[in-house]
């Protein structure tokens, strides 16, 4: 089950709270019944640089074509 923030309305303190994707955000604080409130949370990832799909997706460039020897037999 996934893992959510909350936060305390009273205290600011940020809880982590495992609850199932189906359920309702909690109002208040399952254990001590304090109004708290879903926060949302940054991704764990992120992506610096220039150009990670024009680096990494774009098509491979044609290969020159290589001159053939012209059909001479010794």
């Amino acid at each position: 089950m996934p893992t959510y923030l909350y936060k305390n309305l009273e205290t600011g303190e940020i809880y982590e709270l495992v609850q199932s994707m189906r359920d309702d955000p909690y109002t208040t604080h399952p254990e001590t019944g304090v109004p708290v409130k879903r926060i949302l949370a940054r991704p764990a990832i992120a992506f610096k640089g220039g150009g990670f799909h024009a680096n990494d997706y774009r098509p491979a460039e044609p290969k020159a074509k290589e001159p053939k020897s012209g059909g001479g037999s010794e």
